[in-house]
């Protein structure tokens, strides 16, 4: 199991009952071993539903490797109810020191393209740089605008800390930057969204959203209950084939609830993957709301890098400098060498089978 992290250093509010998860996830009865009202649905009705109840609604952790989970997030972005529903998508990795350029070049703004490249290359992830997910995610965003009346034309906001990567020479200009992460996310939310009754679709690692961590616990002490956040299927740490033999009959893709489902009787070392921290003892995905099902762990695909940034020698050659002032391990995939070495012999499915998981 791979995951596309590169940053050199992730209990709480469920669904409030098994009545308001019904609301939200309600489908047809019968699907195996889940409550009448609780049974998985289709996932873009249920992701938009949510909505309803909870102004920030997503997690589900893009350009972390997993193409299903890129694709699937580009497809919602493309349903047509999304602008009746959503006013802001907000995006990991984005530098919010070009949102003013972002906001003209989403806005239709005669902004080149290159320029905008900068908000997800010039973030404090080294993997954004190579995301092919954010490099169609904004012209996407621009392209449908064109389309759309003045009232329902959707912004993207960039979150994260504006760091200038022009000025930085060592560590110490890089950290404060990386340690003010959450708390920058989570200003973000609360003066762009949160404080102007605005609905964002939220596309970032479930470790800034979960319940009582990351961003979601500094903002949500102000906006209790705001947030419905979603984690994706990448297989379960045990039993996992018998497991996913009760999901069979899940449509793909599909979402469903931790609570009023056997999801959530699971202990919670069954979510505990290889490469993320350890979830705290308890029973579901602690501080997680939604479960989006896109099939068995073993159909999930590997997304690769972007080729647009694999063969620009600017942003290899940038890289690389970031990697020296930075410091960082030399078997880090901050190094470019060490990512395309990496992806050389990676397979093209996201779950390795000779992996014991």
């Amino acid at each position: 199991m791979r995951r596309r992290n590169f940053l050199v250093g992730a209990g709480g509010t469920m669904l409030a009952g098994t009545a308001l998860a019904g609301a939200v996830l309600a489908g047809p009865a019968g699907a195996e071993d889940t409550p009448a009202g609780t049974a998985p649905r289709g996932a873009q009705d249920a992701m938009l539903a949510a909505f309803n109840t909870y102004p920030i609604v997503g997690g589900l952790s893009p350009s972390h490797g997993v193409r299903n989970i890129d694709e699937f997030l580009i497809s919602l972005v493309c349903n047509p109810r999304l602008p009746s529903v959503v006013t802001d998508i907000v995006a990991e990795n984005g530098n919010s020191l070009y949102q003013p350029m972002l906001d003209e070049y989403i806005a239709g703004g005669d902004v080149p393209f290159a320029e905008v490249r900068q908000v997800w290359r010039n973030g404090l992830n080294a993997a954004g740089s190579y995301s092919t997910f954010y490099e169609q995610l904004y012209p996407l965003v621009r392209r449908i605008n064109q389309r759309l009346p003045r009232a329902k034309k959707l912004r993207v906001l960039a979150c994260e800390p504006p760091i200038d990567w022009s000025k930085v020479t060592s560590p110490a200009d890089f950290y404060p930057f990386l340690a003010d992460r959450d708390q920058h996310i989570a200003s973000v939310l609360e003066s762009e969204v949160l404080s102007k009754r605005r609905k964002a679709l939220i596309l970032m690692g479930t470790g800034h959203l979960r319940h009582g961590r990351g961003a979601a616990e500094i903002y949500e002490q102000t906006y209790p209950n705001s947030t419905f956040v979603i984690t994706g299927h990448l297989g379960f740490a045990k039993d996992n084939d018998e497991l996913e033999r009760r999901m069979a009959s899940w449509p793909v893709p599909s979402l469903t609830t931790f609570k009023g489902t056997w999801l959530g009787e699971l202990d919670s070392s069954y979510f505990s993957l290889p490469g993320d921290a350890p979830l705290d003892p308890g029973k579901g995905y602690p501080g997680i709301d939604g479960y989006l099902y896109l099939g068995p762990r073993g159909f999930l695909m590997h997304q690769p890098p972007s080729a647009r940034s694999v063969l620009d020698n600017d942003v290899t050659a940038e890289l690389e400098r970031r990697a020296t002032v930075v410091q960082v391990p030399p078997d880090a995939p901050w190094w470019p060498s060490v990512l395309f070495q990496q992806e050389a012999a990676s397979s093209i499915f996201f779950y390795d089978p000779d992996q014991d998981i």
